[in-house]
């Protein structure tokens, strides 16, 4: 479902259906945090996603602001369930998944 920035993301979720206006993020809400739609804006998930769709990567999303006047960001730590490692870099994966050919 597209965002409120305009991006494609799975975990989004919008009900527009009678005038209805609920609007949501399920992996910040199975996080227990709470969401707002300006956080959508520089969120990294819809990216990692489109960039990398290994079903072994798991998200953890936490909140964090850059300083303590600004806005609260979107910060994601990933975790490979098959070799069971934590990934560095979420975009390329943990590198033992997906064998790419030399």
């Amino acid at each position: 479902m597209i965002t409120p920035a305009g991006k494609e993301c799975k975990h989004f979720f919008g009900d527009y259906f009678r005038g209805r206006n609920v609007e949501r993020c399920r992996l910040l809400e199975a996080a227990k945090l709470e969401w707002e739609p300006f956080l959508c804006e520089k969120c990294p998930v819809p990216d990692i996603l489109q960039a990398n769709a290994c079903e072994h990567q798991t998200l953890t999303p936490h909140l964090e602001k850059p300083l303590f006047f600004m806005k609260a960001e979107v910060r994601v730590s990933a975790h490979c369930s098959k070799c069971q490692c934590d990934v560095a870099e979420p975009v390329i994966g943990c590198g033992q998944c997906v064998n790419l050919p030399i």
